[in-house]
């Protein structure tokens, strides 16, 4: 059974970078054809694809947020990371890690996930 556990700073200043790792435990980052996605929520609003890392390492952005994020891994600890530069108060939302078993931007298509960590942006 694929476990994935989000984590980082709950806090983070505006025009700073959010940082959040996810550790996935039951199954390896590079195997298969998996996907390993971020995702959030913002307060009130629906889910938002943010990116994706494949199994074979390639990496994919939403195009609205292509210029801010990054997403790498470190395979030797079988985890993934995110990182959001020049943040706003409009980037506070639960960040989700999740799997897909192809590639997708739809959120829905994502079998496993995180159970989500609150970043609020804020001075």
């Amino acid at each position: 059974q694929v476990q994935l556990q989000e984590s980082g700073p709950g806090l983070v200043k505006p025009s700073q970078t959010l940082s959040l790792t996810c550790t996935v435990s039951g199954g390896s980052i590079t195997a298969n054809d998996y996907y390993w996605g971020w995702i959030r929520q913002p307060p009130g609003k629906g889910l938002e694809w943010m990116g994706a890392i494949a199994a074979s390492g390639s990496i994919y952005y939403s195009p609205p947020l292509k210029s801010r994020t990054s997403i790498s891994r470190d395979t030797s600890k079988n985890q993934f990371t995110l990182q959001l530069r020049t943040v706003t108060p409009e980037d506070t939302a639960v960040y989700y890690c999740a799997r897909a078993p192809h590639y997708s931007t739809e959120t829905d298509e994502y079998d496993y996930w995180g159970q989500g960590t609150q970043v609020t942006v804020s001075s």
